[in-house]
């Protein structure tokens, strides 16, 4: 079965198990000479996939994947200290006579467990990537099959805290209880997580990625980032430029703001939400009959049953109950996928429905939606996928984000910040500051190591950055901020919405496979549109 690149099981954004991988029976100031000098010459040793991780992925490829799990130093300053283990998949080249290399892939977050994307290639690469690279799919550090990161010991202990947590609190008591909750959490991380909690830097993850690298025999990083992986291959070009072949980064952070004031790089986060949610609106208005929110102000109906909703919730015919947390939550997962548009708009006028019964659909008084977008209600910025529940396994997120952004650590903050947010994004704002804002406040390693730049050291061949025009969790100003900070980077546009875009426009698909391929770098300034609408 092939998947739209949007619509890719959730669980190749976050849904990992914890069974064995294969079937058996700035951290450091300098480029890393000692780790390597430690490693160098360990090939990754692939082997069968165990049968669970083979479950996951399409029958087809089930015979071609292989699996490793491959050792990297917990400590890149200790190379031959403690070890870690990276887990790994490989989708061999399809013209193994004519193949390049390998294609190392990184679907976001942070905390998405990449390894099976390797199987899913067609999905986001046109035929010729899949026949002249080996794709290889890896979980991060801290994430899923590789050494995970908890903060918990069991799921019990985990639901018992996040079950007191609001993600949009707004009374007091919801305010007081998210607050007293996170501490919980971050006090939990501090028992639990052990020596791990304190080597989660992206910059770890891009010093793993050169040994693994090295262990698959290449002298030179071909590597696609999606969203929180345009960090990682950011990071990797500025530590190893001359290791740096070919990089791909789609629906890009702005990498000197994330990790220089997180809160602010957060705060505009909540703005590109915004921009993404009018932009949905103005195209829904424009439709017509074609977008079943069109009748009317589609702009005015969002807000006065956002507003209503804070409030009060409010009974769908069904007996739903929608809440403002979910209304939000449910809103902002779906910005991540234009393939979820129309029936977004059918759910959002069923809601209109209630408080204007005059207005209530026809046809379908309530519609179905699939389940919300494995991504943490859009606070995790990761390739959106079909439907799952969230993955609570490991805690990579938080992990990596309270490392490498830096936050004031006076956690009482909150609700004062959360207010400004929501006057400035009536609908995201507070959201977003919910999320690391509150979290890294008290994360339990003040002084984390890790990368902040700088961010222009010369690659020999450019860098390739792709934008959405209207993309939620990376708004299209950080791609342009992401391609002037680089030292040698070019920019291709997509006129789309959605977060991130290969495999959904087919100019963008060509440019880049010319440019992974042959080392053509795509002109300047082009701009695509997507292979489909969302209406």
């Amino acid at each position: 079965m092939k998947f739209g690149s949007r619509t890719l099981v959730a669980a190749l954004a976050l849904g990992t198990a914890v069974s064995g991988l294969v079937a058996t029976g700035s951290a450091v100031a300098q480029d890393g000479q000692d780790a390597r000098d430690a490693l160098a010459g360990a090939p990754v040793q692939w082997s069968k996939c165990a049968d669970d991780v083979l479950a996951q992925i399409p029958a087809a490829q089930r015979e071609r994947v292989t699996c490793a799990n491959h050792p990297v130093p917990l400590d890149h300053r200790k190379p031959r200290g403690e070890k870690i283990t990276i887990a790994l998949m490989k989708a061999p080249a399809t013209d193994q006579a004519n193949k390049v290399g390998s294609l190392f892939i990184n679907p976001g977050g942070p905390g998405g467990a990449g390894l099976i994307y390797s199987a899913y290639g067609s999905s986001f690469f046109q035929p010729e990537v899949m026949q002249r690279f080996d794709l290889i799919g890896f979980d991060p550090r801290g994430v899923g099959r590789s050494t995970p990161l908890r903060c918990f010991k069991t799921e019990e202990e985990a639901n018992a805290v996040f079950g007191r947590m609001s993600p949009v609190p707004v009374t007091r008591t919801e305010i007081r209880d998210t607050m007293d909750a996170t501490k919980d959490y971050t006090d939990s991380c501090a028992k639990v997580a052990g020596p791990l909690l304190h080597h989660m830097s992206t910059e770890d993850v891009a010093r793993d990625l050169d040994l693994l690298r090295q262990g698959v025999g290449d002298r030179e990083l071909t590597f696609v980032g999606f969203s929180y992986g345009t960090l990682l291959g950011a990071t990797y070009a500025n530590l190893f430029p001359q290791r740096s072949r070919a990089l791909v980064l789609d629906g890009n952070v702005d990498p000197a703001l994330r990790t220089s004031n997180g809160a602010e790089y957060d705060r505009q986060r909540a703005q590109g939400f915004e921009l993404a949610l009018d932009a949905f609106l103005k195209r829904c208005d424009a439709e017509g009959a074609k977008c079943a929110y069109s009748d009317g102000d589609p702009r005015a109906k969002f807000d006065e049953v956002r507003d209503a909703l804070r409030k009060a919730p409010i009974t769908l015919p069904s007996g739903q109950v929608v809440t403002y947390a979910g209304y939000i939550g449910r809103v902002t997962g779906d910005l991540y996928a234009p393939t979820r548009f129309k029936a977004l708009a059918a759910w959002l006028q069923s809601i209109y429905g209630v408080l204007h019964p005059s207005a209530a659909l026809t046809a379908q008084a309530e519609p179905e939606l699939e389940k919300p977008l494995a991504n943490k209600h859009g606070m995790a910025d990761v390739r959106a996928g079909l439907a799952d529940a969230e993955y609570l396994s490991d805690d990579s997120y938080y992990g990596v984000n309270c490392t490498d952004k830096p936050f004031l650590r006076i956690p009482e903050l909150f609700p004062y910040v959360a207010a400004k947010w929501e006057r400035e994004s009536p609908t995201f704002g507070r959201q977003q500051a919910a999320s690391d804002l509150l979290t890294c406040a008290s994360w339990p390693v003040p002084k984390p190591d890790r990368y902040a730049g700088p961010w222009n050291k010369r690659t020999k061949n450019p860098v390739v950055v792709v934008g959405n025009y209207y993309d939620p969790a990376t708004q299209y100003k950080f791609s342009q901020r992401m391609t002037r900070q680089l030292g040698n980077a070019v920019l291709l546009s997509v006129d789309a919405f959605g977060h991130c875009i290969l495999g959904d426009s087919a100019g963008a698909d060509t440019a880049v496979t010319d440019y992974l391929v042959n080392l053509k770098t795509p002109a300047a300034g082009q701009v695509f549109q997507p292979n489909v609408q969302p209406f």
